[in-house]
């Protein structure tokens, strides 16, 4: 029997709110979904963040079997036909079911086109996809088709990184990324939890980092037994620990790498600088479940820091386009634009000047982003390293070897799994400017 419908009407909210502008993970930790029994929750999750993921290949066969362009659709009828589709293309879901519950939710939602929802589908259901692009005579095309990337993404990626590399990542953005997490050092009995809710993991390359094989962290995370965090994000954390002195995580909501600064220094004093009050609430709910007593709350914009002593490491992992978080969050693919990379970038300079005066002669700073995009990373990097000659970039460590590309450090999709980020580990000389 198919899940129950009302996941289906909430996948349905989930991806109309997300094509005006929501958080597709805000919106999935909504009081709604969360009162879904844990079946229908993972249902409507892998609808939601499924459909997103693999848009441009459903939208391929949507096209081949409607006689307009896609984009003259009403976009409710457009989100029914992509809920409909994925079902039938990727998920075991039984076709009847698949075509049955969409034809009622576009009864429910757009009444005129229950006859087009019913034909469209089930001729997909009948025939099947039609035929992709092949990759290597039109690489754009499988692109932006199999590797469902929007046109402007992938001929960017295209042009920079080729069309083996392009095609590898975009196929490793595309699915269901693994789950890395990492122990809370204050539970004494850790293994054993995870080893009586049968979760199996393996060991990663930066150090304290797991990877979920089998079974689901669950409860563990909701109760501050273990993180979930990727490991280019843990990779970040760790450039920046001190194991004393003042640190500082200077736009640190939601707060896993704040806390693993805290663990990481447990004699060290680590101030988190939130300017979002909203955000400043998630970060202090995790801070008191993770049990880190050595983190201090700051309201604080990064771009002009309160702080009157200097730190010994700053962390500045600045916001940034996410692109190269599209496996976890694949809504940004398809609402990001050239000019929120340019856009992020000219806030992500600002911010680097505003901190890097709060470094103490002999100290640290990280910059990073979960971004691939190098008008986000050596872009802002290195004019700011011309423009201020007491910094320079400090030596990897000997661990992060998998992850140097030149003076810099890459977590990348298609070769260590997970999210995409990039790092740059700055020293100041001691005798500050």
């Amino acid at each position: 029997m198919a899940p129950a419908t009302l996941a289906r009407r909430l996948a349905f909210e989930a991806l109309t709110d997300t094509d005006r502008g929501a958080l597709v993970a805000e919106r999935l930790a909504g009081a709604d979904a969360d009162a879904l029994d844990a079946r229908d929750r993972a249902f409507l999750h892998e609808l939601v963040l499924g459909t997103l993921r693999q848009r441009g290949l459903v939208d391929h066969a949507l096209q081949a079997s409607v006689d307009r362009p896609l984009g003259r659709i009403d976009p409710d009828v457009l989100t029914v036909l992509r809920l409909g589709a994925y079902q039938v293309l990727r998920l075991r879901v039984p076709h009847r079911a698949a075509v049955s519950e969409s034809v009622e939710l576009a009864r429910e939602r757009a009444p005129r086109a229950t006859a087009l929802v019913n034909a469209v589908l089930r001729r997909l259901a009948r025939e099947g996809a039609p035929p992709l692009p092949d990759p290597a005579r039109d690489p754009l095309g499988w692109l932006t088709t199999a590797g469902s990337l929007p046109p402007w993404l992938a001929e960017r990626w295209l042009s920079r990184l080729g069309p083996e590399r392009a095609r590898a990542r975009a196929t490793a953005l595309a699915e269901t990324p693994a789950v890395a997490f990492r122990l809370n050092p204050r539970i004494a009995d850790v293994d054993a939890r995870l080893a009586a809710v049968r979760v199996v993991a393996e060991p990663l390359v930066v150090p304290g980092a797991w990877r979920v094989r089998e079974g689901s962290l669950g409860a563990l995370a909701t109760e501050g037994i273990v993180y979930a965090q990727d490991q280019g994000s843990q990779m970040i954390g760790h450039l920046a620990a001190r194991a004393t002195g003042r640190v500082l995580d200077a736009c640190a909501a939601p707060g896993g790498k704040s806390t693993l600064l805290a663990d990481l220094g447990s004699d060290a004093l680590v101030a988190a600088g939130e300017i979002s009050a909203a955000r400043r609430a998630t970060l202090a709910a995790l801070v008191a479940r993770w049990g880190a007593r050595n983190i201090h709350l700051v309201g604080a914009d990064a771009r002009r820091p309160p702080f009157r002593q200097p730190f010994d490491s700053i962390l500045l992992d600045a916001p940034c386009s996410g692109l190269g978080t599209l496996g976890r969050h694949p809504d940004i693919r398809w609402r990001t634009r050239t000019a929120d990379v340019d856009r992020h970038a000219q806030r992500q300079r600002e911010l680097l000047e505003g901190v890097s005066p709060h470094v103490a002669p002999g100290g640290r700073l990280v910059y990073a982003t979960c971004s691939l995009e190098r008008e986000e990373n050596e872009d802002v990097v290195a004019p700011f390293l011309d423009a201020h000659p007491e910094f320079a970039l400090a030596p990897h460590p000997e661990w992060s070897a998998p992850f140097a590309d030149g003076p810099f450090l890459r977590t990348l999709p298609e070769r260590d799994g997970g999210d995409g980020f990039f790092a740059a580990a700055l020293v100041r000389g001691p005798g500050g400017a």
